[in-house]
């Protein structure tokens, strides 16, 4: 009969200083739930944007821009070749940019990274490219051979140009809109909080 107690006694001293341990342990289980992290869960296609002026023209850039690219690759000789080269650096340029740009609007990736000044930006992508157009468009218009490929390519160039120059106006406009709003706002912040100081100071005359 002893013998058949001590073991007893020795798994009841076991399961208690298991459930001992066990509750003295940090590592406890838990039954929270535990919820994944969706990343790409807040992206989506805007539609309004797509639908809005900055939408649309930046859809027409890169359709442009891609077909200069191809009008100006689809010349195999050329003699001097400087302004058939330039012209392919900014098409091609324009079109990657403009084409990544539409894509974080497009897709509202652009509010992941919020402190990204994403207005300036575009403005910045807008005035080089018209800048950049035109200039290459210039030059290859001085400088061909008269072919269909550079002369298409001088004219989609031309027109790329004319619809980046009226979204730089319309960049620069909102950029302008846009810290006019920010100024006021951080006004309207310094003077509430010039107004609660001042009332505390009415409110404790010992302050002064």
């Amino acid at each position: 009969m002893r013998t058949t107690e001590e073991p007893e006694g020795f798994d009841g001293e076991a399961s208690n200083t298991s459930m001992i341990s066990g509750a003295s342990s940090p590592y406890q289980p838990t039954t929270e739930p535990v919820h994944a992290r969706n990343v790409l869960g807040g992206i989506r296609c805007d539609v309004e944007y797509l639908k809005s002026y900055f939408g649309i023209l930046k859809v027409v850039e890169v359709v442009l821009s891609l077909i200069g690219f191809i009008c100006i690759e689809t010349i195999m000789m050329c003699s001097p070749c400087g302004g058939v080269y330039f012209f392919e650096f900014v098409s091609c340029s324009a079109f990657v940019v403009t084409g990544v740009l539409l894509l974080i609007f497009s897709l509202n990736l652009h509010t992941k990274v919020p402190h990204v000044n994403w207005s300036l930006t575009d403005l910045v992508n807008t005035a080089a490219s018209t800048f950049f157009f035109f200039l290459s468009s210039l030059v290859l218009a001085c400088i061909n051979h008269s072919t269909g490929a550079e002369i298409a390519a001088v004219i989609f160039g031309f027109l790329v140009t004319g619809v980046y120059g009226i979204n730089t106006f319309l960049a620069v406009r909102r950029w302008r809109l846009g810290n006019g709003c920010q100024g006021a706002t951080q006004t309207s912040e310094y003077m509430r909080a010039r107004t609660a100081s001042r009332g505390e100071m009415e409110a404790r005359p010992e302050l002064a």
